[in-house]
């Protein structure tokens, strides 16, 4: 009998998992990857750690836990699966059921066919190098393949690099912000959205993360738009924005990528109106004999059911597992996604997953949130971090729709537990009554999660009225503004600084013989450090008679404006 014939395009995340678990679950089979490149396999996710010199080898990621190299003599070897790297792929001819493919670094023009059964299209994407006069010039770089990652580690070693600029302040860009910091390179960022990562957190938590880059010297220019890239010699020697003009030895284009859909265009396969390939839940394409997963796919988000694009490995490696199992004649679906993203920008952890309020509403829910600090361990435990947390959840039903966390503390723990919550649609009561584990080492007696999902209860059910940071900026601005009553020490005022209107300090010890001293025809939003003393103090004030009261979200820790 006749093997069964899979070529793969693409040898990077979702090809070569695609290859590595068909081999496993059918090695009768005969599997073909044609990667254009010469790098197999490797962790791209890993190069802004390896422009640090956190990962000091490119090998390392290229190679197994174990140290050994994954290159075509490694596939070929170990998993039985032939390799043709360099190898360019030019057409598919869907009648025939082959690939025509070339060298990728000849100028010869020699072809050569490649039949298939089933074929695999893991063609990823490429970085978008934007319209900019100057993209050109020697050391502007785009950090998404091995040859990306070698040159800009190079430019660095050379000894010449003082200053860089980072066009685009998404993840790829703020990852490597903190590389080449550690390595004494000043750096600037420049984005047209006013705050840092905003498909990760909200503007709120990006003003944050714009003070905390400044504490590292980092300066970053929200709301500009690059206008040229200057270079003396064929250098850059600067960055012009429609503002200013940086000095740049470097610079990093991280202003996005696209999938690599031509070919699949060009067959003829069904492609979404980002240019990404629709694929059914099985990872078929619109040709049932053709495959895709990874960057150049279009997915499903868990929560609405609507396409979405998630351009991760681990979604390519998911889904590279799924087109393996439904080749190999099991019945595999891929549910789809929840959009979770994690960085790592100094000390801070910044994560979210699910959906965010405006997402959410325009989804059709009826959104509700709550933000607060929260202390990842006791504060009697060596090493205790603060986290902030947002949790959205869907007002009739109470289901949990999303969550973004940042802080020092142990974030990715909540973040992944919240997942877990999300993707099997908990309740915010569900999830405050969830039995996380406890030890002083590892938490608070009552997880940060908990008191999370119990304070967006408390709001949920009429318990308390809040204000968010941003809601009570332009409440501040009526007419009939609130009063402010600061509940804290005044030496806490001095450390952690004063919200920039008009307030009442009456430490939360005080308060209770002194509560006369407020007025009561007028609202009066209570806060501390964090707001749990804010919390003793509404229900100190409630049992004064006082009504109109409210609290502010996360207290002074959570607002992310000026303070004075």
């Amino acid at each position: 009998m006749e093997r069964k014939k899979v070529v793969i395009i693409g040898g990077v995340a979702c090809g070569a998992k695609t290859a590595s678990r068909l081999a496993r679950i059918a090695p009768g089979y005969d599997i073909t990857i044609l990667e254009r490149g010469e790098h197999l396999s490797f962790a791209g996710c890993g190069f802004p750690y390896f422009i640090g010199d956190v990962v000091k080898e490119y090998k390392d990621l290229v190679c197994t836990p174990l140290g050994i190299i994954r290159d075509v003599n490694f596939f070929r070897t170990v998993k039985n699966i032939h390799v043709r790297t360099n190898c360019l792929a030019t057409r598919i001819d869907r009648e025939k059921k082959c690939v025509i493919a070339s060298d990728s670094d000849s100028s010869t023009g020699s072809e050569k066919v490649f039949p298939y059964d089933e074929l695999v299209l893991a063609t990823g994407a490429s970085s978008i190098r934007p319209p900019i006069p100057g993209v050109d010039l020697n050391h502007v770089f785009t950090l998404w393949t091995m040859p990306d990652a070698l040159a800009m580690k190079s430019a660095l070693a050379s000894g010449s690099i003082k200053s860089a600029v980072i066009i685009g302040a998404g993840l790829i860009g703020m990852e490597v912000v903190e590389a080449l910091t550690e390595r004494g390179v000043k750096v600037s960022v420049v984005d047209f959205l006013p705050t840092p990562l905003p498909a990760l957190v909200g503007e709120d938590f990006g003003l944050r993360v714009t003070k905390a880059v400044k504490t590292k010297g980092v300066d970053f220019y929200g709301g500009e738009k690059v206008t040229e890239i200057i270079g003396e010699g064929g250098v850059v020697t600067s960055v012009k924005t429609d503002r200013r003009t940086l000095d740049a030895d470097m610079v990093l284009l991280a202003v996005g990528i696209r999938p690599n859909t031509a070919l699949a265009k060009e067959a003829g396969l069904e492609l979404a109106p980002n240019g990404t390939l629709i694929v059914d839940d099985h990872l078929r394409t619109s040709d049932p004999s053709i495959y895709a997963g990874g960057d150049c796919v279009m997915s499903k988000n868990l929560i609405t059911g609507k396409p979405a694009w998630q351009p991760m490995g681990s979604t390519a490696n998911r889904q590279g597992r799924v087109i393996a199992d439904n080749i190999a004649g099991l019945s595999t679906k891929f549910p789809g996604v929840l959009g979770t993203g994690i960085l790592k920008l100094f000390n801070l952890t910044i994560g979210k997953t699910g959906l965010n309020e405006a997402q959410a509403r325009e989804a059709g829910f009826d959104p509700v949130s709550i933000v607060v600090e929260e202390a990842d361990r006791p504060h009697f435990m060596p090493g205790m971090g603060g986290m902030t947390i947002r949790l959205v959840a869907d007002r009739p039903s109470r289901r949990l729709l999303g969550a973004q966390i940042m802080g020092t503390g142990v974030v990715d723990k909540r973040l992944d537990s919240l997942v877990s919550a999300i993707t099997c649609g908990m309740t915010v009561d569900l999830l405050a009554d969830s039995d996380f584990a406890y030890a002083p080492p590892f938490s608070t007696a009552l997880d940060p999660n908990t008191h999370a999902a119990n304070a967006l209860r408390n709001k949920m059910d009429g318990l308390i009225k809040c204000y968010q940071a941003k809601e009570l900026k332009e409440r501040m601005d009526q007419p009939d503004a609130p009063l402010l009553l600061d509940v804290r020490s005044p030496g806490e005022l001095d450390v952690q600084g004063r919200l920039p209107y008009e307030f009442v300090n009456i430490p939360l010890g005080k308060l209770r013989e002194r509560v006369n001293e407020l007025p009561k025809d007028r609202e009066i939003v209570t806060f501390c450090k964090i707001s749990v003393r804010g919390w003793d103090a509404v229900a100190a004030m409630r049992s004064a008679g006082y009504e109109n009261i409210a609290l502010l979200e996360g207290g002074v820790m959570s607002w992310p404006y000026e303070l004075k």
